[in-house]
């Protein structure tokens, strides 16, 4: 069995444009993520609604490993306050 920690949520956020930020953030610092609840924002009935996100299934969480969630803070604390 795995002991090792799960993927810790950096960033939760409806807003497409802050998650488009963060991920190349991301990716310029090289660190791993993902989006949850990316891909299923437009599955259900009425899809994003005015609200930017799916109101079934949320705003989109982006995580990463716990090993670099510190780091992640870091690179994505002033976003989280936008």
């Amino acid at each position: 069995m795995d002991n090792s920690p799960g993927p810790v949520t950096v960033l939760e956020t409806s807003d497409q444009g802050l998650i488009a930020i963060a991920k190349s953030l991301l990716e310029e610092a090289e660190i791993p993520f993902f989006a949850k609840g990316e891909g299923v924002q437009d599955l259900f009935g009425w899809g994003r609604l005015g609200t930017g996100f799916s109101i079934i299934a949320g705003p989109i969480a982006l995580q990463v490993p716990a090993d670099n969630a510190e780091e992640a803070r870091v690179l994505l604390k002033d976003l989280q306050h936008a």
